[in-house]
């Protein structure tokens, strides 16, 4: 086990990599402690939830929601949990997310942590600090920016994730690479999934680049009024057709990033379109899809990252090298109206 620690608005946040499940008893007072987790975790590891006092959630996002949310509140009201207690989230992206908004709200607000257990959650979700629940199409609509106490990384919960989550776990690694870390790109055009599938060192090294990649940007940023708005890269399109199209998270910003790299070719010296959607390609994620570009854009006139008629949009000077650009909501219209025309 190794560790890191980032300092976020005063509070610390301590990351245990390659630790086991089993450390979590040491971070937190067992009696005092409710655990968060979904139906198919809670299938898969039964034996180590045994001891806890344990609220299981429906699996899925069209579950982080606020009925859940209303749902987590009456069995904590049950259990007697007070402001005392810790709220630790074992499981993926939902989550996390549900897990730190319960924790931000309950009674004033819990301290919180969290166990990711997907590759999505460990490079990317459970990092941070944004918590928040989906409002009908619109992603994340409700939540609040606040950081965890600890993560805590135990690669072995790996095992039982479907071939799928894996996908949808590396678009987000992908992203990462491309608007921050070109070396890193270079190593993911070299390698395959199956590389850090086989691979526990391989991988080991990739989740912390990742946790890095991230944790050195929020640090920098953590309310998100600079450079924090590049990880948005491919979000601003990937979120408005992620619940629309009930597509996967992954497979819906990789989209997302696919047109964000075509847009920047008109507006900034990259010409590596191709390179995107060859990376893409290989991790089994989608470049491109059909799609109405009206009710995409009455999603987007929604966005939390719209401010009056324009749109903080990401895209990329070169491989590793984010940019934020306003650009106007009708521009942004048209930009989408050519590239789906184009196809």
């Amino acid at each position: 086990m190794n560790k890191l620690q980032y300092k976020f608005s005063g509070k610390t946040t301590t990351y245990y990599l390659d630790a086991d499940l089993g450390y979590l008893a040491k971070l937190v007072d067992q009696e005092h402690t409710v655990l968060i987790t979904d139906e198919h975790l809670f299938a898969l590891q039964k034996k180590r939830f045994s001891g806890w006092s344990t609220i299981v959630i429906d699996a899925g996002e069209q579950f982080k929601v606020q009925e859940t949310v209303d749902s987590i509140i009456d069995q904590l009201i049950e259990l007697g949990a007070d402001r005392k207690t810790t709220l630790v989230g074992v499981g993926g992206g939902v989550v996390t997310d549900i897990t730190g908004y319960v924790a931000a709200i309950y009674m004033r607000g819990l301290p919180v942590g969290y166990v990711p257990t997907s590759v999505l959650a460990m490079v990317d979700a459970a990092i941070g600090g944004k918590n928040g629940i989906d409002v009908g199409v619109y992603k994340n609509m409700v939540g609040t920016i606040r950081q965890p106490q600890f993560l805590l990384y135990d690669y072995s919960l790996l095992k039982s994730l479907p071939k799928e989550e894996w996908v949808n776990g590396f678009a987000e690694v992908i992203k990462h690479a491309a608007i921050k870390d070109a070396a890193l790109f270079r190593e993911l055009e070299k390698n395959k999934l199956t590389t850090y599938q086989k691979d526990k060192t391989a991988l080991a090294k990739l989740i912390r680049r990742n946790v890095v990649i991230k944790s050195d940007v929020v640090e920098k940023d953590e309310f998100e009024q600079g450079e924090r708005r590049l990880l948005n890269f491919g979000h601003t399109l990937g979120h408005a057709i992620e619940n629309l199209y009930q597509l996967s998270h992954g497979q819906a910003i990789s989209i997302g990033m696919v047109v964000a790299a075509m847009i920047s070719e008109q507006f900034t010296p990259f010409g590596d379109t191709d390179r995107i959607i060859a990376i893409f390609k290989r991790y089994g994620l989608q470049t491109l899809a059909e799609f109405n570009t009206k009710d995409v854009m009455n999603v987007l006139r929604k966005d939390k990252k719209k401010v009056r008629d324009s749109m903080n949009y990401i895209l990329l000077n070169k491989i590793g090298q984010g940019v934020i650009k306003q650009m106007p909501i009708v521009e942004l219209e048209k930009l989408l109206q050519s590239i789906i025309s184009a196809r």
